[in-house]
């Protein structure tokens, strides 16, 4: 049973970290957006438009999944899968791309309806989910305090102040320290913004179903939407304790993506980084009300696809070191949380371990990344240490 929907559960922080999010999932790879759909003959209008259509997608989908489910439930574009697309859509129509879109988002539909991946997801234990979880953070961790060498005074500030603010007012670190980097930025003339937002039309596109296309770009892009997005996405939520049904979030995200194709909506997942963002002990001390964090971030994705015509100038205002740290300082406590749950069950200790390295190497083997072949390395050796050594108990 759903707990009750209650405006009393919004606090400040859970906006703050909404907004961090989406701050963190368009910086991070809105670049190979442009770059996928440049790639596939759109014009500078259309790709603009196919940036609304995304931010106006993962809108819809995190506001109406994180509150029907009161859970913090983010969706987000393929980042993966847009790789692939830079590399696979060059001298491919762009009514062949929207075909390959289009027969993909109906495979992953077919997957969530049918119920294989949530089959799929059960066999994978917590510690190794968990220590998925921690691979895929280490870098934002890491980044967090490299940002010192590119800018010291603004890093080294934003760090004092989140220990100090850890120390006094703990709820409030996040929202402090990003206040703190917005000042110090802003007094170094490091925010540039570049022109007032704009609305932009998305532009239908008659799709044209190419068998070459969609078995040589469409089979992959999905294998590699649900291996490196959707697979890491369900083990996020699992590894931070919330237990939801896999098969309606994959087949809404799935369906969302289907109708959003033809105006460039390419895909449409459940989100792993920026949903750890959400499920922090920041955005609130009880896991049952961090949902609104996720809706906030529905909330500003929603405003992002509405002015997706500006999205790159406003990406582009703050300076690389201040997003950088205000990510890895917002996932401090879920990096330690994961790590934790992967390293606390001695029988699983060796197969998270193996997780969190392959996860963690980056390693990217037949163009999937290196979270699913981390969850991969871990349930192989997972089996293989559960397998009997043939030894009787000694008690018997």
């Amino acid at each position: 049973m759903r707990p009750p929907l209650s405006l009393s559960h919004l606090t400040f922080p859970a906006v703050v970290a909404g907004f961090v999010a989406v701050l963190v999932g368009y910086t991070s790879s809105a670049a190979i957006i442009f770059q996928a759909a440049a790639a596939a003959g759109a014009t500078p209008l259309q790709i603009n438009g196919w940036l609304s259509m995304l931010g106006l997608g993962m809108g819809i989908t995190s506001l109406g999944l994180s509150l029907w489910y009161r859970t913090p439930v983010l969706t987000a574009w393929s980042t993966p899968g847009a790789a692939l697309l830079v590399t696979t859509l060059p001298g491919t129509s762009i009514n062949d791309a929207i075909g390959v879109f289009i027969f993909a988002s109906a495979l992953i539909v077919f997957c969530g309806v049918t119920g294989l991946f949530a089959r799929l997801m059960n066999y994978i234990p917590l510690a190794i989910s968990s220590a998925m979880l921690a691979g895929i953070l280490l870098r934002f961790g890491i980044d967090a305090f490299g940002a010192l060498q590119v800018n010291f005074s603004l890093s080294g500030s934003m760090l004092l102040t989140y220990l100090l603010a850890r120390r006094l007012l703990p709820r409030y670190a996040i929202v402090l320290t990003l206040l703190c980097g917005l000042a110090v930025a802003w007094g170094q003339g490091a925010i540039h913004f570049s022109g007032g937002p704009s609305v932009v039309a998305p532009q239908f596109v008659m799709p044209h179903f190419n068998p070459a296309s969609l078995l040589s770009i469409g089979i992959p892009f999905f294998v590699v939407t649900m291996a490196s997005q959707n697979a890491p996405g369900i083990a996020t939520l699992k590894a931070a304790g919330y237990t939801l049904p896999v098969s309606p979030l994959i087949a809404w995200t799935g369906l969302t993506a289907l109708l959003l194709a033809p105006f460039g909506g390419f895909t449409m997942c459940i989100a792993a980084i920026t949903a750890a963002i959400c499920m922090g002990p920041d955005v609130h001390p009880d896991p049952q009300r961090r949902y609104w964090a996720a809706a906030m971030a529905g909330l500003f994705y929603l405003l992002a696809g509405i002015f997706g015509g500006a999205i790159g100038g406003l990406l582009n205002a703050l300076p690389l070191p201040l997003i950088h740290t205000i990510a890895g300082l917002a996932l401090l406590g879920t990096i330690a949380g994961s790590l934790q749950r992967a390293l606390g069950d001695g029988k699983q200790r060796d197969a998270a371990v193996i997780t969190f390295l392959i996860t963690a190497s980056g390693v990217s083997l037949f163009g999937v990344g290196a979270a699913f072949w981390g969850l991969v390395g871990g349930v192989v050796a997972h089996l293989i240490f559960s397998l009997p050594t043939g030894k009787r108990d000694s008690n018997q």
